[in-house]
């Protein structure tokens, strides 16, 4: 299917499912909404999924591995070959996210969308071998750029045929805050200097050079802040591509996507600013300790629930909030009802009412 086939075809919440997902609530012997959050989510859950009989035990991290050729402008504390190597750790269950994924029944799943080098442990859907350096022209070409949005939904509708209720968007990149800093610089009419941070721990020197090359890729592409399509191809890299392709597959094969880090709430407002309607589909985990996190949030009107000062990448965030999503669909599926224990329910309404005051 191709982009503008996938973007007419996005529907909306299913508001059935959500009002019988609010009723499920309401049955369970607590406090109406005494869960908070997790309560919302699970309603929306139903609302993407068109079904109040939620099923998220099958579930993975989607991690689109990639290199960026901005590295040569000494933006990094590595170099390219640290992409691959950890993209190989992966594969081999053994990186971060794979250890923390496999406490809570996670799969990792990695995807060579355009690493300098291909493994052949990672599966190769690569769109080209890296992106080209954005501070001496495009990353990529706007035909690319596309066929890697059109990569992330190809995978959303695949995984939700294999069974997958439930997906993590993950990256491995080096060099992709420089990109992902680039490109919501502009998308949110910002300076890069306050869009920009030290990554993995650049020093003071490295962290001027970030900017520097930001500035330069900018004022050299000019893209187009209200083509978020233009934005990407100039400034982006595949791996940001590819999760925002996975966030409009999402919506359209109607499969909750959950946001990571900085880089995949990068790929999240993109997706957003080409889709608008997938806007609704997205789940965010947690909040990024990078500088310019709060920002794009704020902008893709998502709101994290783990504070914990987490920079790690790879889709490790959007793990922790599976636990927390398992937990409330326990209580939601399992726990005691009014009516088992002969109580009578709380009246919703006068719960409205008083939030009301």
């Amino acid at each position: 299917m191709d982009l503008s086939e996938a973007l007419a075809k996005v529907g909306s919440l299913d508001e059935r499912a959500m009002r019988n997902a609010q009723e499920q609530w309401n049955s369970v012997a607590k406090p109406i909404g005494s869960l908070g959050v997790l309560e919302e989510l699970v309603i929306r859950i139903a609302g993407i999924t068109g079904n109040a009989q939620i099923d998220i035990s099958k579930r993975g991290v989607v991690a689109f591995c990639a290199d960026n050729g901005v590295v040569a402008e000494g933006v990094t504390q590595t170099g390219q070959e640290i992409t691959r190597l950890v993209a190989r750790t992966m594969a081999q269950h053994s990186s971060s996210v794979c250890v923390m994924g496999s406490c809570a029944g996670i799969d990792v799943i990695p995807i060579d969308i355009g690493m300098a080098e291909g493994i052949p442990e990672v599966r190769d859907m690569s769109i080209a071998r890296g992106t080209n350096n954005i501070a001496t022209g495009p990353a990529m070409t706007r035909a690319q750029a596309v066929l890697a949005l059109e990569t992330g939904i190809a995978l959303a509708g695949e995984l939700k045929d294999a069974g997958y209720g439930l997906l993590l968007t993950g990256e491995m990149g080096i060099g992709n805050t420089t990109t992902s800093s680039a490109v919501a610089s502009v998308l949110l009419g910002e300076p890069p200097q306050t869009m920009t941070g030290r990554g993995a721990g650049l020093s003071d020197e490295g962290l001027a050079r970030k900017l520097d090359a930001i500035e330069r890729a900018i004022a050299l592409n000019q893209p187009n802040p209200d083509d978020a399509l233009d934005v990407l191809a100039k400034l982006g890299g595949f791996d940001i591509a590819g999760m925002a392709g996975l966030f409009i597959g999402g919506a359209l094969h109607r499969v909750p996507v959950l946001v990571d880090g900085f880089i995949s709430a990068v790929a999240a407002l993109v997706a957003q600013r080409i889709c608008p309607e997938c806007a609704p589909f997205m789940i965010a985990s947690h909040a990024s300790a990078e500088p310019a996190f709060d920002c794009v949030m704020q902008a893709a009107k998502l709101k994290p629930l783990i504070f914990a000062e987490m920079r790690l990448g790879e889709g490790t965030g959007a793990v922790c909030l599976v636990p927390l999503l398992d937990m409330a669909l326990a209580v939601y599926g399992q726990a005691s009802l009014f009516e088992q224990l002969g109580m009578e329910a709380y009246d919703a309404s006068l719960v409205e009412a008083v939030e009301h005051l």
